[in-house]
């Protein structure tokens, strides 16, 4: 660094770097070509460079003093003109500084005279000590001058300061209230806001409600005219059809009387009141009537008869006859020796008294039918069931009050140890419709030890789905634990090498799905030679995902010699035990029939209800939609549901997936099930559904068949299935043990495979169906059928649109 540069002010390098920048942007070899090499600073220059340096200071103390001081809230007026002046201090700075720098630098000499001008002889000779101390005092006055314009600089700011310090605190008041007002006018806005969609919210939910009632009362005006069309194809016209009369009939005389001509009524009184006639004065009856009945009219007519007799000769009623009309009465209300006999109902009758015709009104009341020969009769009650004690008590602890109609018809068969296929209304339990038999035969064998346990269990309990299974064994362990008897699942998702080892251990009930049971059969880790009690439960679900190689293979593993006999009149071995096998399911197919007489011995078919119909507790609403318009009306459902639990049927994972995340977003806590998660992702699920931390499961069909979470009040079919046996099942999670639900299915043009059958299914069970669907063509014939007969002419054909 050169002496003589440095600054009181800041440091001499910024400056020396101010005066570098400002030298090479005002680039003085443009405006002095002559001066092109840039000659050493002289002091004229040095006072220049100290006077940029000081106005460098100056201003880095200004910014230094206003970054220190408070932040002051500025209008918008004032921040406008501080800027203003800012640019013109700015500019003003810029324009002085250049002028300095190029009054710093050497005149350039004057050009010379022209050669017939004369010369001045006292500026030729002058001497140059006298050209320097000229420059000098120019210099000296030069920098004066712009000291002096920089004190004026800084008294005017210093001034400006101290105004801008005299009016702050009024600014500061004035800015208070400025946004004192504006917030008081944007909570104004903001309360008129909210009251605007609050007004908008009220007349969108009426126009809402306007336009619901209007719809379904164009829904109820189409339903009319559709009956009044479907009553007119079917039964005709109601119009009267105008009688041709022939020329020849239309002068002939008639000697018949018509009705019209007939005066009698209006001349004889006889004819207006006829009276009936009266067997023995009242006391004889009538055949075919019912006795009682006429002995009541006849108290009737003979009270009515004295009173008016009494009113005609002006007698007094006595208190004697009305205890006597009374007793009358009375007498009429019973049978006496004559009467036909009305026996008492089958419930206020012990076992003894029921007759045959007691046993077929119980078995019309519970709608059990049976299909076999020497069928026992069914229990009624838990003690009449003939199970042991131990299981009784057992059945007390667990809170069963009364048998439902599947158990009453069922136990008593497992007990005689027939082959029995159950078809049932979901919901029905049947589950303990074959478990407490089973029990009751486990209980008659030698317990599990170390000299038996290697054979392998009593009984095998076959279910489809893993969730399916761990519910049976759920419910086999609330009996089993009282009888001490030891249940073991076998289901995928888990090591097989562990459950192998369970049964191992010794169990008596295996509880399994079919695949990975026949895994531990190939593997050695279990063997079934000492099994003779079998059950399959939902079978007919089991034949649909595939299972009839691995069902077929853990028939087979067992021991044949133990099956009854093909004939039914050969009498059984009272010591030998023989294989029982258990098929329960809602509806039959042809395959689990094929399966049936290949594997059960003489079977009784129970069956309760209609197969293959929902229970008449579920109120079923079919809505026709478009695809786009699904979720919008699922989430409206879910929303009028509140806390109440409600299960979305998929048919794809993805979909469920893609069903539970929007749900999500949307606020829900829902959760998903299918088969694509692992099990301990399943068990949470359905863990977390049943324990209410979840109110709403979006699954697949997994969950649609056997698996019971009580109270579900709503299934809501997003995704429509393809066959009305799977919609069964699904509906069938809601409306179990007798309780009331309700489902909703999706239904769109996509979905005409099932248009027939469901049709006939709503029909079945008085559930209303939509015009749409009783419209639609692929609803009158089923998939795969020509029709009869091509339209009439005068039938009504819908076309749609």
């Amino acid at each position: 660094m050169r002496p003589g540069l440095k600054s009181s002010y800041g440091p001499s390098s910024r400056s020396v770097s101010l005066w570098r920048n400002s030298r090479s942007r005002m680039q003085p070899d443009l405006f002095f070509p002559h001066l092109s090499a840039n000659p050493p600073p002289t002091r004229t220059h040095r006072h220049g460079i100290s006077s940029l340096c000081r106005a460098a200071a100056a201003a880095m103390k200004r910014s230094f003093d206003a970054m220190e001081a408070k932040p002051v809230f500025l209008s918008k007026e004032e921040r406008q003109r501080l800027a203003l002046e800012r640019r013109q201090a700015a500019v003003a700075d810029q324009r002085r500084s250049a002028l300095d720098i190029l009054q710093s630098l050497p005149r350039p000499p004057p050009p010379p005279p022209p050669s017939g001008a004369p010369r001045d002889s006292s500026s030729s000779h002058r001497d140059p000590s006298d050209r320097d101390r000229g420059d000098r005092d120019r210099d000296r006055d030069r920098d004066r001058d712009r000291d002096r314009r920089r004190d004026d600089d800084s008294r005017r700011d210093r001034d400006r300061d101290r105004d801008r310090d005299r009016d702050e605190p009024s600014r500061r008041d004035r800015d208070r209230d400025r946004d004192r007002d504006r917030d008081r006018d944007r909570d104004r806005d903001r309360d008129r806001d909210r009251d605007r969609e609050h007004r908008d919210r009220e007349r969108g939910e009426r126009d809402k409600d306007r336009e619901k009632d209007r719809l379904e009362k164009m829904a109820e005006r189409e339903r009319e005219k559709e009956l009044e069309a479907i009553k007119e194809q079917y039964l005709g016209s109601k119009k009267p059809k105008k009688r041709v009369i022939k020329p020849s009939e239309k002068f002939r005389f008639s000697f018949d009387w018509e009705n019209t001509e007939d005066t009698s009524r209006d001349m004889n009184m006889l004819y207006q009141a006829p009276h009936e006639a009266r067997l023995l004065y009242g006391r004889g009856f009538l055949a075919g009537i019912d006795r009682r009945e006429q002995k009541k009219a006849a108290a009737v007519f003979e009270k009515e008869t004295r009173a008016e007799q009494r009113r005609k000769f002006g007698v007094e009623d006595r208190p004697e006859d009305d205890v006597a009309d009374k007793k009358k009465a009375a007498a009429a209300e019973m049978y006496d020796a004559f009467d036909m006999r009305v026996d008492r109902h089958w419930s206020e009758k012990g076992i003894e008294e029921m007759t045959e015709r007691d046993w077929r009104i119980f078995r019309e009341d519970f709608n059990i039918s049976y299909k076999g020969s020497r069928i026992p009769r069914p229990m009624r009650n838990w003690p009449e069931s003939k199970l042991g004690t131990e299981l009784l008590r057992a059945i007390e602890k667990v809170g069963y009050k009364k048998p439902s109609p599947i158990q009453m018809a069922a136990i008593p068969l497992g007990l005689q140890q027939r082959d029995v296929i159950g078809i049932a209304e979901t919901g029905s339990g049947k589950t303990a419709a074959f478990v407490l038999p089973m029990l009751s035969y486990i209980t008659r064998l030698p317990p599990i030890s170390e000299d038996n346990e290697a054979e392998g269990p009593y009984a095998v309990v076959m279910a489809p789905t893993r969730e399916l299974a761990q519910q049976i064994e759920e419910e086999t362990v609330k009996f089993a634990t009282y009888l001490g008897i030891k249940v073991v699942s076998i289901v995928g998702g888990q090591s097989i090498e562990e459950q192998g080892f369970k049964i191992r251990q010794g169990c008596e009930v295996v509880i399994a799905t079919p695949g990975r049971l026949l895994d531990c059969l190939e593997r050695r880790y279990a063997v079934l030679n000492q099994c003779n009690y079998v059950v399959l439960d939902e079978a007919d679900r089991m034949i649909d995902m595939g299972f009839e190689p691995q069902v077929v293979g853990v028939l087979d593993a067992m021991p044949s010699s133990n099956l009854k006999p093909e004939n039914e009149e050969e009498e059984l071995d009272e010591k030998r035990i023989y294989r029982t096998t258990y098929m329960f399911s809602a509806t039959m197919p042809p395959a689990v029939e094929r399966l049936a007489r290949k594997y059960l011995r003489n079977p009784v078919v129970v069956t309760i209800g209609t197969a293959g119909k929902a229970t008449d507790l579920i109120t079923q609403n079919v809505i026709m939609v478009k695809e786009s318009e699904k979720m919008s009306r699922l989430q409206k459902i879910l929303t009028d549901l509140g806390d109440k639990t409600a299960i979305v049927f998929c048919n794809t994972k993805k979909s469920a997936d893609n069903r539970a995340k929007d749900l999500d977003k949307a606020g829900f806590r829902v959760t998903a099930l299918h088969g694509g998660k692992s099990q301990d992702q399943r068990e949470i699920s359905l863990d977390g559904f049943r324990n209410r931390r979840f109110n709403v499961l979006v699954a697949t069909d997994v969950a649609g068949r056997g698996i019971d979470i009580p109270d579900v009040a709503h299934v809501i079919n997003y995704e429509m299935p393809s066959s009305v046996d799977t919609y069964t099942h699904r509906i069938g999670r809601t409306g179990r043990a007798g309780k009331k639900g309700l489902a909703t299915s999706f239904l769109t043009l996509d979905n005409t495979d099932i248009f027939f059958d469901l049709k006939q299914m709503l029909t079945q069970s008085n559930s209303p169906v939509p015009p749409e669907l009783a419209r639609h063509e692929a609803s009158k014939f089923k998939p795969g059928s020509v029709p009869d007969r091509p339209p009439r002419r005068n039938d009504t054909v819908y076309a749609s649109h």
